[in-house]
Protein backbone atom coordinates (compact mmCIF):
# COMPACT_ATOMS: atom_id res chain seq x y z
CA UNK A 1 0.00 0.00 0.00
CA UNK A 2 1.09 3.44 -0.30
CA UNK A 3 3.06 5.08 2.73
CA UNK A 4 4.52 7.98 3.82
CA UNK A 5 5.92 9.25 6.81
CA UNK A 6 3.86 11.77 8.07
CA UNK A 7 6.19 12.75 11.32
CA UNK A 8 8.01 15.14 9.01
CA UNK A 9 5.09 17.44 8.36
CA UNK A 10 6.69 19.81 10.80
CA UNK A 11 4.95 23.14 10.59
CA UNK A 12 2.44 21.92 7.93
CA UNK A 13 -0.96 20.87 8.30
CA UNK A 14 -1.18 16.88 7.53
CA UNK A 15 -4.09 17.06 5.03
CA UNK A 16 -1.69 19.92 3.11
CA UNK A 17 1.64 17.66 3.60
CA UNK A 18 -0.12 14.67 2.53
CA UNK A 19 -1.49 16.48 -0.39
CA UNK A 20 1.68 17.57 -1.57
CA UNK A 21 3.42 14.13 -1.23
CA UNK A 22 0.65 12.60 -3.25
CA UNK A 23 0.79 15.30 -6.19
CA UNK A 24 4.97 15.06 -6.15
CA UNK A 25 4.52 11.51 -7.27
CA UNK A 26 1.89 12.26 -9.84
CA UNK A 27 4.03 14.53 -11.02
CA UNK A 28 7.27 12.96 -10.99
CA UNK A 29 5.35 9.87 -12.43
CA UNK A 30 5.98 7.04 -9.85
CA UNK A 31 2.10 7.11 -9.10
CA UNK A 32 0.70 6.33 -12.95
CA UNK A 33 -2.31 7.26 -14.67
CA UNK A 34 -5.01 5.27 -13.88
CA UNK A 35 -3.07 3.60 -10.71
CA UNK A 36 -5.59 3.46 -7.91
CA UNK A 37 -5.24 5.24 -4.63
CA UNK A 38 -6.14 3.65 -0.90
CA UNK A 39 -9.77 3.72 0.13
CA UNK A 40 -9.70 7.08 2.73
CA UNK A 41 -10.05 4.56 6.01
CA UNK A 42 -7.58 1.84 5.33
CA UNK A 43 -4.94 4.96 4.17
CA UNK A 44 -5.29 6.51 7.49
CA UNK A 45 -4.93 3.73 9.25
CA UNK A 46 -1.91 3.20 7.81
CA UNK A 47 -0.54 6.62 7.40
CA UNK A 48 -1.55 6.93 11.62
CA UNK A 49 -4.00 9.82 10.69
CA UNK A 50 -7.73 10.69 10.49
CA UNK A 51 -9.82 9.54 7.99
CA UNK A 52 -10.79 13.85 7.56
CA UNK A 53 -7.06 14.37 7.18
CA UNK A 54 -6.79 12.31 4.08
CA UNK A 55 -10.30 12.97 2.86
CA UNK A 56 -8.95 16.46 2.54
CA UNK A 57 -6.10 16.02 0.68
CA UNK A 58 -7.78 13.69 -1.45
CA UNK A 59 -10.69 16.51 -1.70
CA UNK A 60 -7.80 19.14 -3.12
CA UNK A 61 -6.55 16.90 -5.50
CA UNK A 62 -9.72 16.34 -7.40
CA UNK A 63 -10.32 20.08 -7.28
CA UNK A 64 -6.59 20.35 -9.04
CA UNK A 65 -7.37 17.41 -11.42
CA UNK A 66 -4.75 15.52 -10.03
CA UNK A 67 -7.07 12.53 -9.55
CA UNK A 68 -10.32 11.75 -9.82
CA UNK A 69 -13.12 9.22 -8.86
CA UNK A 70 -15.56 6.90 -10.25
CA UNK A 71 -19.12 5.82 -7.72
CA UNK A 72 -18.19 2.87 -5.17
CA UNK A 73 -14.89 2.49 -7.57
CA UNK A 74 -12.61 4.99 -5.60
CA UNK A 75 -9.81 7.46 -6.21
CA UNK A 76 -7.90 7.37 -9.55
CA UNK A 77 -4.65 9.34 -10.88
CA UNK A 78 -5.61 11.37 -13.83
CA UNK A 79 -3.38 11.16 -16.84
CA UNK A 80 -1.27 14.46 -16.63
CA UNK A 81 -0.55 15.27 -20.32
CA UNK A 82 3.37 16.91 -19.90
CA UNK A 83 4.39 16.98 -23.95
CA UNK A 84 5.52 20.24 -24.81
CA UNK A 85 4.37 21.58 -21.50
CA UNK A 86 6.61 22.61 -18.55
CA UNK A 87 6.34 20.49 -15.57
CA UNK A 88 4.99 22.38 -12.55
CA UNK A 89 7.09 22.99 -9.80
CA UNK A 90 7.22 20.31 -6.90
CA UNK A 91 5.79 21.79 -3.68
CA UNK A 92 9.36 21.19 -1.51
CA UNK A 93 8.77 18.88 1.41
CA UNK A 94 9.67 20.24 5.18
CA UNK A 95 13.01 18.60 6.32
CA UNK A 96 13.26 15.70 8.64
CA UNK A 97 13.90 17.08 12.64
CA UNK A 98 16.93 14.21 11.65
CA UNK A 99 20.21 14.83 9.71
CA UNK A 100 20.80 12.61 6.98
CA UNK A 101 23.20 11.50 9.75
CA UNK A 102 20.37 10.47 11.84
CA UNK A 103 21.17 13.29 14.50
CA UNK A 104 18.50 14.90 16.10
CA UNK A 105 18.77 18.72 15.51
CA UNK A 106 18.92 20.69 18.45
CA UNK A 107 17.11 23.87 18.52
CA UNK A 108 18.51 26.79 17.67
CA UNK A 109 18.09 28.81 21.30
CA UNK A 110 17.99 27.65 24.34
CA UNK A 111 16.67 31.30 25.39
CA UNK A 112 15.08 33.54 23.08
CA UNK A 113 14.49 37.02 24.95
CA UNK A 114 13.03 38.33 21.40
CA UNK A 115 9.84 36.73 21.09
CA UNK A 116 7.64 38.95 22.67
CA UNK A 117 4.01 36.40 22.33
CA UNK A 118 2.31 36.48 25.22
CA UNK A 119 2.26 32.61 27.54
CA UNK A 120 0.73 30.12 25.11
CA UNK A 121 -0.20 27.78 27.97
CA UNK A 122 -2.01 30.84 29.79
CA UNK A 123 -4.86 31.18 27.27
CA UNK A 124 -8.52 29.95 28.17
CA UNK A 125 -9.15 27.22 26.20
CA UNK A 126 -11.96 25.39 28.52
CA UNK A 127 -13.67 28.77 29.13
CA UNK A 128 -13.16 30.15 25.33
CA UNK A 129 -14.67 26.76 24.42
CA UNK A 130 -18.28 26.74 26.72
CA UNK A 131 -18.36 30.62 25.67
CA UNK A 132 -18.29 29.33 22.12
CA UNK A 133 -20.55 26.66 22.64
CA UNK A 134 -23.37 29.02 24.64
CA UNK A 135 -22.85 31.45 21.44
CA UNK A 136 -23.47 28.64 18.89
CA UNK A 137 -26.86 27.56 20.79
CA UNK A 138 -28.01 31.07 21.86
CA UNK A 139 -26.88 33.15 18.79
CA UNK A 140 -27.71 31.28 15.79
CA UNK A 141 -29.42 34.30 13.82
CA UNK A 142 -27.07 36.96 15.09
CA UNK A 143 -24.14 34.35 13.51
CA UNK A 144 -25.44 34.87 10.29
CA UNK A 145 -26.28 38.50 10.07
CA UNK A 146 -23.95 40.55 8.26
CA UNK A 147 -22.30 42.61 11.23
CA UNK A 148 -21.96 46.74 10.97
CA UNK A 149 -18.44 47.31 9.71
CA UNK A 150 -17.77 48.73 12.49
CA UNK A 151 -18.20 45.05 14.05
CA UNK A 152 -21.69 43.57 16.33
CA UNK A 153 -22.95 46.16 18.82
CA UNK A 154 -22.09 43.59 21.70
CA UNK A 155 -18.70 43.80 21.38
CA UNK A 156 -18.39 47.80 21.31
CA UNK A 157 -20.33 48.02 24.07
CA UNK A 158 -18.24 45.87 26.41
CA UNK A 159 -15.23 47.37 24.77
CA UNK A 160 -16.90 51.03 25.85
CA UNK A 161 -17.53 49.56 29.30
CA UNK A 162 -14.39 48.07 29.77
CA UNK A 163 -12.59 51.23 29.08
CA UNK A 164 -14.39 53.48 31.33
CA UNK A 165 -13.85 51.01 34.10
CA UNK A 166 -10.13 50.30 33.47
CA UNK A 167 -9.05 53.15 31.56
CA UNK A 168 -11.78 55.88 32.55
CA UNK A 169 -12.26 56.84 28.85
CA UNK A 170 -16.09 58.20 28.32
CA UNK A 171 -16.78 56.78 25.09
CA UNK A 172 -19.70 55.13 23.28
CA UNK A 173 -19.95 52.34 21.36
CA UNK A 174 -20.27 54.31 17.91
CA UNK A 175 -16.71 55.65 18.51
CA UNK A 176 -15.38 52.06 18.42
CA UNK A 177 -14.17 50.05 15.54
CA UNK A 178 -13.44 46.59 15.59
CA UNK A 179 -10.84 45.25 12.82
CA UNK A 180 -8.86 42.15 12.36
CA UNK A 181 -5.57 43.51 14.62
CA UNK A 182 -4.21 46.81 14.47
CA UNK A 183 -2.26 46.38 11.00
CA UNK A 184 -5.74 46.66 9.31
CA UNK A 185 -6.69 49.73 11.74
CA UNK A 186 -3.55 51.53 10.53
CA UNK A 187 -4.71 50.45 6.99
CA UNK A 188 -8.02 52.14 7.80
CA UNK A 189 -6.86 55.09 9.79
CA UNK A 190 -5.14 56.27 6.55
CA UNK A 191 -7.97 55.86 4.24
CA UNK A 192 -9.85 57.98 6.68
CA UNK A 193 -7.36 60.60 7.41
CA UNK A 194 -5.99 60.86 3.94
CA UNK A 195 -3.01 59.35 1.77
CA UNK A 196 -2.03 63.34 1.34
CA UNK A 197 -1.24 63.16 5.56
CA UNK A 198 2.18 62.69 6.34
CA UNK A 199 2.76 60.25 9.15
CA UNK A 200 5.21 60.11 11.58
CA UNK A 201 6.37 57.20 14.13
CA UNK A 202 8.60 57.49 16.96
CA UNK A 203 12.97 56.53 16.59
CA UNK A 204 13.47 54.37 18.48
CA UNK A 205 10.04 52.49 17.70
CA UNK A 206 8.20 49.22 16.57
CA UNK A 207 9.31 48.61 13.00
CA UNK A 208 6.01 47.44 11.82
CA UNK A 209 3.97 50.46 11.87
CA UNK A 210 5.98 52.01 9.41
CA UNK A 211 6.42 49.42 6.92
CA UNK A 212 2.53 49.63 7.23
CA UNK A 213 2.75 53.56 6.16
CA UNK A 214 5.23 52.51 3.62
CA UNK A 215 3.53 49.95 1.86
CA UNK A 216 0.17 52.36 1.94
CA UNK A 217 2.33 54.59 0.30
CA UNK A 218 2.30 57.34 2.28
CA UNK A 219 4.85 59.74 3.78
CA UNK A 220 6.31 58.20 6.80
CA UNK A 221 9.28 60.63 8.92
CA UNK A 222 10.70 58.83 11.70
CA UNK A 223 10.62 61.42 14.99
CA UNK A 224 13.85 60.82 17.85
CA UNK A 225 12.89 61.04 21.36
CA UNK A 226 14.32 62.72 24.35
CA UNK A 227 13.92 61.67 28.06
CA UNK A 228 9.97 62.55 28.27
CA UNK A 229 9.40 60.98 24.75
CA UNK A 230 8.37 62.70 21.34
CA UNK A 231 10.08 65.49 19.96
CA UNK A 232 7.54 67.87 19.51
CA UNK A 233 10.02 70.33 17.43
CA UNK A 234 10.59 67.26 15.23
CA UNK A 235 7.03 67.33 14.70
CA UNK A 236 6.98 70.78 13.46
CA UNK A 237 10.14 70.75 11.30
CA UNK A 238 9.11 67.94 9.42
CA UNK A 239 5.50 69.01 9.28
CA UNK A 240 4.23 65.75 10.68
CA UNK A 241 0.45 65.91 10.41
CA UNK A 242 -0.31 62.52 12.41
CA UNK A 243 1.77 61.35 14.88
CA UNK A 244 1.59 57.25 16.34
CA UNK A 245 3.15 57.19 19.79
CA UNK A 246 3.06 54.97 22.67
CA UNK A 247 2.91 57.43 25.97
CA UNK A 248 2.32 54.52 28.46
CA UNK A 249 4.77 52.22 27.94
CA UNK A 250 6.95 52.52 25.12
CA UNK A 251 8.77 49.77 22.77
CA UNK A 252 10.97 49.26 22.79
CA UNK A 253 12.56 52.20 25.31
CA UNK A 254 9.60 51.16 28.19
CA UNK A 255 9.50 55.01 29.09
CA UNK A 256 6.89 56.31 30.16
CA UNK A 257 5.44 59.87 28.92
CA UNK A 258 5.04 62.35 31.58
CA UNK A 259 2.09 64.60 31.87
CA UNK A 260 3.74 67.56 30.86
CA UNK A 261 4.56 66.29 27.74
CA UNK A 262 1.29 64.93 27.26
CA UNK A 263 -0.15 68.33 27.39
CA UNK A 264 2.14 70.10 24.96
CA UNK A 265 1.36 67.06 22.54
CA UNK A 266 -2.52 67.91 22.65
CA UNK A 267 -1.61 71.23 22.07
CA UNK A 268 0.47 70.89 19.19
CA UNK A 269 -2.61 68.16 17.57
CA UNK A 270 -5.02 71.36 18.59
CA UNK A 271 -2.78 73.73 16.03
CA UNK A 272 -4.44 72.15 12.96
CA UNK A 273 -7.36 70.28 11.82
CA UNK A 274 -4.97 67.99 9.84
CA UNK A 275 -3.02 67.09 13.04
CA UNK A 276 -3.87 63.82 15.32
CA UNK A 277 -2.26 61.60 17.49
CA UNK A 278 -2.70 57.45 17.32
CA UNK A 279 -2.62 56.66 20.85
CA UNK A 280 -1.16 52.94 20.44
CA UNK A 281 -1.67 51.20 24.25
CA UNK A 282 1.21 48.43 23.63
CA UNK A 283 0.88 45.99 26.51
CA UNK A 284 -0.22 48.78 29.23
CA UNK A 285 -2.37 46.09 30.47
CA UNK A 286 0.64 45.18 32.77
CA UNK A 287 2.11 47.72 34.76
CA UNK A 288 3.70 45.85 37.62
CA UNK A 289 4.11 48.49 40.29
CA UNK A 290 1.08 51.16 41.02
CA UNK A 291 -2.32 51.64 39.23
CA UNK A 292 -1.85 52.33 35.18
CA UNK A 293 -1.16 55.12 33.16
CA UNK A 294 -3.78 57.38 32.58
CA UNK A 295 -4.02 57.55 28.97
CA UNK A 296 -3.86 60.24 27.03
CA UNK A 297 -7.69 60.05 25.09
CA UNK A 298 -9.17 60.77 28.94
CA UNK A 299 -7.19 64.10 28.90
CA UNK A 300 -7.91 65.09 25.55
CA UNK A 301 -11.02 67.41 25.32
CA UNK A 302 -10.48 68.72 21.50
CA UNK A 303 -10.99 65.09 20.06
CA UNK A 304 -7.56 64.94 18.59
CA UNK A 305 -6.39 61.60 19.54
CA UNK A 306 -7.36 58.33 18.00
CA UNK A 307 -7.15 55.37 20.83
CA UNK A 308 -5.70 51.82 19.57
CA UNK A 309 -5.36 48.27 20.98
CA UNK A 310 -5.99 44.75 21.07
CA UNK A 311 -6.23 41.73 22.64
CA UNK A 312 -3.06 39.56 20.83
CA UNK A 313 -0.64 40.52 24.64
CA UNK A 314 -3.63 39.86 26.97
CA UNK A 315 -4.79 36.52 24.88
CA UNK A 316 -2.83 35.25 22.21
CA UNK A 317 -1.37 36.65 19.41
CA UNK A 318 -3.09 34.66 17.22
CA UNK A 319 -6.43 36.22 18.84
CA UNK A 320 -6.48 38.69 15.35
CA UNK A 321 -9.04 41.14 17.26
CA UNK A 322 -7.78 45.10 17.64
CA UNK A 323 -10.07 47.89 18.22
CA UNK A 324 -9.75 51.95 17.72
CA UNK A 325 -11.88 54.86 19.41
CA UNK A 326 -12.19 57.56 17.02
CA UNK A 327 -13.47 60.81 17.67
CA UNK A 328 -16.97 61.69 17.01
CA UNK A 329 -16.35 63.06 13.82
CA UNK A 330 -14.17 60.65 12.59
CA UNK A 331 -16.48 57.95 13.74
CA UNK A 332 -19.46 60.14 11.79
CA UNK A 333 -17.45 59.97 8.87
CA UNK A 334 -16.18 56.03 9.12
CA UNK A 335 -19.89 55.52 9.66
CA UNK A 336 -20.86 57.26 6.09
CA UNK A 337 -17.83 56.92 3.91
CA UNK A 338 -17.04 53.21 5.14
CA UNK A 339 -20.10 51.22 4.91
CA UNK A 340 -19.24 49.47 2.13
CA UNK A 341 -16.72 47.45 3.89
CA UNK A 342 -17.20 44.11 5.71
CA UNK A 343 -15.98 43.90 9.16
CA UNK A 344 -12.63 41.31 9.42
CA UNK A 345 -13.96 39.38 12.27
CA UNK A 346 -15.90 36.91 12.61
CA UNK A 347 -19.39 37.28 14.28
CA UNK A 348 -18.57 34.28 16.60
CA UNK A 349 -15.30 35.27 17.79
CA UNK A 350 -16.56 39.12 18.40
CA UNK A 351 -19.78 37.44 20.29
CA UNK A 352 -17.63 34.96 22.35
CA UNK A 353 -15.06 37.75 23.13
CA UNK A 354 -17.90 40.17 24.16
CA UNK A 355 -19.27 37.21 26.45
CA UNK A 356 -15.95 36.93 28.16
CA UNK A 357 -15.28 40.55 28.84
CA UNK A 358 -19.19 41.38 29.99
CA UNK A 359 -18.95 38.37 32.22
CA UNK A 360 -16.14 39.85 34.24
CA UNK A 361 -13.76 36.87 33.25
CA UNK A 362 -11.29 38.86 31.16
CA UNK A 363 -10.55 41.02 34.11
CA UNK A 364 -9.88 38.29 36.57
CA UNK A 365 -7.98 36.91 33.28
CA UNK A 366 -5.88 39.73 33.23
CA UNK A 367 -4.97 40.02 37.27
CA UNK A 368 -4.12 36.38 36.82
CA UNK A 369 -1.73 37.09 34.06
CA UNK A 370 -0.64 40.07 35.88
CA UNK A 371 0.58 38.47 38.79
CA UNK A 372 2.02 35.47 36.49
CA UNK A 373 4.53 37.26 34.79
CA UNK A 374 5.25 39.48 37.82
CA UNK A 375 6.60 36.42 39.18
CA UNK A 376 8.32 35.16 36.11
CA UNK A 377 9.94 38.22 35.52
CA UNK A 378 10.81 38.87 39.38
CA UNK A 379 12.40 35.08 39.13
CA UNK A 380 14.39 36.29 36.05
CA UNK A 381 15.82 39.79 37.88
CA UNK A 382 17.11 37.33 41.23
CA UNK A 383 18.80 35.21 38.91
CA UNK A 384 20.60 38.01 37.15
CA UNK A 385 21.38 39.85 40.45
CA UNK A 386 22.93 36.35 41.91
CA UNK A 387 25.03 36.04 39.26
CA UNK A 388 28.32 37.31 37.78
CA UNK A 389 26.33 39.65 35.71
CA UNK A 390 25.12 41.83 38.76
CA UNK A 391 28.34 43.66 38.46
CA UNK A 392 28.46 44.04 34.89
CA UNK A 393 24.77 45.50 34.19
CA UNK A 394 22.24 48.18 35.09
CA UNK A 395 18.26 47.29 34.74
CA UNK A 396 15.79 49.81 34.04
CA UNK A 397 11.96 50.02 33.09
CA UNK A 398 11.14 46.65 34.56
CA UNK A 399 7.60 47.90 36.15
CA UNK A 400 6.09 48.26 32.84
CA UNK A 401 5.07 46.24 30.22
CA UNK A 402 6.52 42.28 29.49
CA UNK A 403 10.35 43.74 28.93
CA UNK A 404 12.84 45.65 30.43
CA UNK A 405 16.24 47.36 29.38
CA UNK A 406 19.52 45.37 30.21
CA UNK A 407 22.67 47.80 30.12
CA UNK A 408 25.92 45.55 29.73
CA UNK A 409 29.30 47.02 30.61
CA UNK A 410 31.52 45.57 27.50
CA UNK A 411 33.76 46.77 25.40
CA UNK A 412 31.79 44.54 22.37
CA UNK A 413 30.05 46.55 20.55
CA UNK A 414 26.04 45.50 20.15
CA UNK A 415 26.50 43.45 17.09
CA UNK A 416 29.51 41.31 18.42
CA UNK A 417 27.67 41.04 21.80
CA UNK A 418 24.64 39.72 19.94
CA UNK A 419 26.23 37.58 17.85
CA UNK A 420 28.33 35.98 20.96
CA UNK A 421 25.38 35.35 22.54
CA UNK A 422 23.45 33.70 19.64
CA UNK A 423 26.33 31.24 19.95
CA UNK A 424 25.62 30.17 23.40
CA UNK A 425 22.21 30.09 22.47
CA UNK A 426 20.81 33.02 23.62
CA UNK A 427 18.70 35.41 21.03
CA UNK A 428 19.26 38.89 22.01
CA UNK A 429 18.28 41.85 20.15
CA UNK A 430 19.93 45.63 20.84
CA UNK A 431 18.01 48.61 21.54
CA UNK A 432 20.01 50.09 19.24
CA UNK A 433 18.25 47.78 16.52
CA UNK A 434 14.82 49.25 16.54
CA UNK A 435 16.50 53.23 15.58
CA UNK A 436 16.11 53.59 11.86
CA UNK A 437 17.70 57.42 11.33
CA UNK A 438 20.35 56.63 13.96
CA UNK A 439 21.75 53.45 15.63
CA UNK A 440 23.75 54.41 18.53
CA UNK A 441 25.30 51.51 20.36
CA UNK A 442 24.49 52.18 23.85
CA UNK A 443 25.21 48.79 25.01
CA UNK A 444 21.58 48.90 25.98
CA UNK A 445 19.62 45.04 25.36
CA UNK A 446 15.30 44.31 25.54
CA UNK A 447 14.59 41.68 27.35
CA UNK A 448 11.43 39.95 26.68
CA UNK A 449 10.29 37.49 29.30
CA UNK A 450 6.70 36.71 28.52
CA UNK A 451 7.00 33.64 26.95
CA UNK A 452 10.35 32.07 28.36
CA UNK A 453 9.85 29.48 30.70
CA UNK A 454 11.36 30.09 33.98
CA UNK A 455 12.86 26.48 33.44
CA UNK A 456 15.28 28.21 30.85
CA UNK A 457 16.37 31.41 32.68
CA UNK A 458 19.43 29.92 34.79
CA UNK A 459 20.75 28.66 31.33
CA UNK A 460 19.67 31.94 29.81
CA UNK A 461 21.82 33.82 32.03
CA UNK A 462 24.69 31.46 32.63
CA UNK A 463 25.04 31.59 28.63
CA UNK A 464 25.31 35.38 28.98
CA UNK A 465 27.69 35.32 31.56
CA UNK A 466 29.63 33.12 29.41
CA UNK A 467 29.72 36.23 26.82
CA UNK A 468 31.06 38.50 29.31
CA UNK A 469 34.22 35.98 30.68
CA UNK A 470 34.81 35.17 26.92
Amino acid sequence: MLSYDMTQAGDDTLYHFLYRLIRNDILSGKLPAEEKLPSKRSFAQSLGVSVITVENAYAQLLAEGFIYTLPRKGFFVSSIRTKNAALPKFFPIPESRESKMGEVKTPRYIADFVDNQAEASSFPFSTWATLTRKTLCEKQNDLLKRSPNSGVLALRKAIAKMLLEFRSLRVSPEQIVVGAGTDCLYAWLVQLLGFDKKYGVEDPGYSKISKIYRKLGVVCNFIPLDESGIRLDQLEETCTDVIHISPSHHFPTGKVMPVSRRYELLSWAAKSSNHYIVEDEYDSEFRMVGRPIPSLQSIDVQEKTIYINSFTKTLASTVRVGYMVLPKTLAEKFRDEFSFYTCTVSNLEQYVLAEYIGSGRYEKHINRMRNFYRSRRDFLLEIIRKSRLKNAIEISEEDAGLHFILKVNTPLSDEEFCERAAQKGVHLRALSDYYTVAKPSVHEFVINYSSLPESKMKKAVAALCAVLDA
